[in-house]
């Protein structure tokens, strides 16, 4: 389990700065705020060996900003728009903080179906890689233009983390408005106390998020505990820490005690697992019975058909899919082998009546442990 201590030897990071720090009292870019977290950036960035991917927000408030709008978009496309325009100002910014300090940066845009297709990630990984091996700052961004979902505040948490799943990275930053994760709302409870350190699957943790209590309250918080879960699956530790405290960043490069540190507790899953278990849009779901959970569980287990008591939504074959036990608890997911209709039809009967069904026969597993990873 990573310690304060150890956080000065990790290699490479990635950090992601909110909406609510960027912008100035919501109206534009907080370029002073930006030439601030740059330098010290760039000041870790000198260090031989470390490296570093930036997740930044904020297009949406620049672009509104430039255009003199007072008020968010309430539409899809006008949200969109505003995003394309603050996406110019936004590199903008960056580049020219890290050119002060001699340091290239790169536009990465993306969606999370390019995350989805297992070629178009490898493709990602390796344009990532790419870029920190010519001592470039990737600065990621979802490509909001042509995203077919509303914009919501804290998306970036889980994309930042999705990134740090991508890279391998050894730390993923959240920077928030806020110290950290309190073990209650201080804004209701004075005498909270600020969670310094837990193990990331920590069920307490969930109470301690909370739900939302507005845009930028809580709600952020339980995307910030969502996110860090996900990084873990790379073995990737989390620091949220408030990016208003001066010199947090090289505080959290010295290993003090700021924020809230949530670490891995288990080991890291394959690169292909870690794949797997960020899908954000499953295609279908598979509900299991008590002895099809146990097994894959227990026993790592490949997914028969005959533990499946139902099939929900419409899928191909080679699609992602979620496996729920009865209570509806997502307990691993996986690459299918046969669509939703031969699924239905397959359903709780052995692999040796697979022929005489569907009248063929391509795989004895519904899903092969290979493709399977548990959540």
């Amino acid at each position: 389990m990573i310690e304060r201590s150890d956080i000065p030897r990790t290699r490479r990071w990635v950090v992601k700065i909110g909406s609510a720090l960027l912008t100035a009292e919501g109206q534009g870019l907080d370029r002073q705020a930006l030439g601030g977290w740059v330098d010290q950036m760039a000041d870790w960035l000198e260090a031989d060996g470390h490296e570093l991917l930036l997740v930044s927000s904020g297009a949406v408030a620049e672009g509104m900003c430039r255009m003199g709008w007072t008020r968010r978009p309430r539409t899809l496309h006008e949200l969109q728009a505003a995003a394309a325009i603050g996406q110019m100002g936004l590199v903008q910014a960056w580049e020219s903080c890290f050119q002060r300090r001699g340091r290239h940066t790169a536009q990465v845009l993306v969606t999370h179906d390019d995350l989805s297709d297992r070629r178009r990630y490898l493709n990602a990984r390796s344009t990532l890689r790419t870029l920190l091996d010519l001592r470039v700052v990737p600065v990621v961004n979802e490509n909001d233009v042509v995203a077919n979902e509303e914009l919501r505040f804290g998306d970036n948490d889980t994309l930042a983390a999705l990134v740090a799943n991508l890279v391998e990275a050894d730390l993923l930053v959240l920077l928030t408005d806020q110290p950290g994760l309190f073990d209650a709302d201080p804004r209701v409870h004075p005498d909270a106390r600020l969670v310094e350190h837990a193990a990331v699957d920590d069920p307490r943790l969930d109470l301690y998020a909370g739900e939302s209590r507005g845009t930028l309250g809580r709600g952020g918080m339980a995307t910030k505990l969502r996110a860090a879960r996900v990084a873990a699956r790379s073995g990737t530790a989390t620091v949220i820490a408030s990016g208003r405290e001066p010199g947090v960043l090289h505080r959290i490069a010295r290993g003090e005690a700021v924020g809230t540190l949530l670490v891995p507790a288990q080991e890291p899953h394959a690169a292909r697992k870690r794949w797997l278990a960020g899908q954000l849009q499953v295609r279908g779901t598979l509900v299991l019975d008590e002895g099809a959970v146990k097994a894959l569980r227990e026993s790592g287990k490949s997914l028969l058909a005959a533990g499946v008591q139902s099939v929900e939504g419409r899928f191909s074959r080679g699609e992602v899919v979620a496996c729920v036990d009865a209570s509806g608890r997502e307990v691993a997911r996986g690459l299918v082998n046969y669509s939703s209709e031969e699924a239905r039809r397959i359903l709780g009967q052995p692999s040796s009546r697979f022929e005489a069904i569907l009248g063929y026969k391509d795989d004895e597993e519904l899903i092969h442990r290979d493709n399977l990873v548990l959540l």
